[in-house]
């Protein structure tokens, strides 16, 4: 095989969140997996783990494992050995181009619930850099995320398609309001658990909202206390989450990673309760929508609400499709050349060993050079056919060519 970029993914648009949180890597695993990985199949030179609430996604260049064994030993790693998934609810290519081409939609937002949606360039930057952290950028890598990068620019710049707010942290603020339409949803008491990017976006769209009355509680109390004097609100007892002691909150949102069924009894006395779960695996058990006064929305739902923007990011989806499709040719471009470049240089080490062996020994460096160079241009026509020649071919030949050469010298 040659060396390719390829992927594996699984998304919300083949599987549903409780089949994608079996397969959720939560940033404190990050290293161990990218160590497992790398330690299973040794020839990755570049690895870029990319997981959201919305996706886990595995790039990965190599020149002899396929995207399929990469799934199947996730697979294996992380579900048990007595369950089965569908294998379909994976997508996968060994192609470089489609592997890119992917990359690229998934990053300006095309492949995202929420079309548009800003936040995961954010995360794709924060993915890349730890992949470079580890020493794992790799060249095809690399030479993506920089497509990535410029294409994201250019859509802010030349569509339409960014205008407007649709993240998962606004829509959730959002509901709020249109759950409790009266002024006194500003003074609602409000928990946010967690202290996330999703968290510290609920605080920055907060600005809009202007809810007053939020506490933050935290697996880490140093965090949690760092985000409560930032944005002038109050802790609450990560020991009251874990009991579950949460009677008095009006609206609580939980977005905490690796924390599966964190909420799962809740006292509801005279006054509604709203559940927002913006966590994969799931914070709250949904079994608790079906209890009196308490509205329940998770990921899943929270995507379908609150459509502003939409018909303008429709009608920019063609622009931002040719730009890919532009940036996609640049990267192939590149690919192509870069193939061509270590093609030739392949090429002209070989004539180099051969043209050396055929001269007499203690012959000057310089005859040397110009025979290989006079052989190089004789057969740089010939360069696709000759790299798929066996080595001993090859080097016939270049033996015959070199010999016609010196014997003219």
């Amino acid at each position: 095989m040659n060396q390719s970029l390829r992927y594996i993914s699984i998304s919300h648009k083949t599987a549903s969140v409780k089949q994608r949180e079996v397969f959720h890597i939560p940033l404190e695993k990050k290293s161990d997996y990218t160590q497992i990985l790398c330690n299973t199949f040794p020839d990755i030179d570049g690895l870029l783990l990319l997981t959201t609430c919305n996706r886990t996604e595995i790039y990965f260049e190599t020149r002899t494992h396929s995207a399929t064994s990469i799934r199947d030993y996730l697979i294996d790693l992380k579900l048990p050995k007595s369950s089965s998934i569908d294998k379909n609810l994976f997508e996968f290519s060994d192609s470089t181009e489609s592997t890119v081409k992917h990359l690229l939609e998934v990053s300006s937002g095309l492949e995202s619930s929420v079309l548009g949606d800003s936040e995961i360039i954010h995360q794709i930057k924060k993915s890349f850099q730890f992949s470079m952290t580890h020493k794992l950028q790799g060249s095809l890598l690399e030479r993506a995320i920089q497509s990535v990068f410029k294409s994201h620019k250019r859509i802010s710049n030349e569509t339409n398609f960014r205008d407007g707010t649709t993240s998962v942290a606004y829509k959730s603020l959002k509901v709020i309001q249109n759950n409790f339409k009266n002024a006194s949803s500003k003074t609602k008491k409000i928990l946010f658990i967690g202290a996330g990017d999703i968290v510290k976006q609920l605080f920055k769209y907060n600005s809009k909202f202007n809810y007053s009355n939020i506490y933050i509680s935290n697996r880490s109390k140093e965090k949690a206390m760092i985000l409560a004097q930032k944005n002038k609100c109050k802790t609450f007892p990560w020991a009251n989450v874990l009991a579950n002691k949460l009677d008095d909150f009006e609206v609580i949102i939980s977005a905490v990673s690796n924390c599966s069924n964190l909420i799962h009894d809740l006292t509801v006395s005279n006054h509604n309760v709203l559940l927002l779960d913006l966590a994969v695996p799931c914070n709250i058990d949904k079994s608790l929508m079906y209890q009196n006064n308490v509205m329940f929305h998770d990921l899943d739902s929270i995507s379908k609400e609150l459509e502003e923007n939409k018909e303008m990011r429709i009608a920019s989806k063609s622009d931002v499709i040719n730009i890919i499709v532009e940036e996609l040719t640049t990267y192939n471009e590149w690919l192509n050349e870069a193939q061509l470049r270590a093609l030739l240089a392949n090429l002209k080490i070989s004539i180099n060993k051969v043209v050396t062996k055929q001269f007499q020994p203690n012959i000057e460096d310089t005859q040397i050079k110009l025979v290989t160079n006079e052989v190089m241009k004789k057969l740089i026509n010939q360069k696709e056919t000759l790299a798929l020649l066996p080595e001993n071919e090859l080097n016939k030949i270049i033996s015959d060519e070199a010999s016609l050469l010196i014997n003219n010298l």
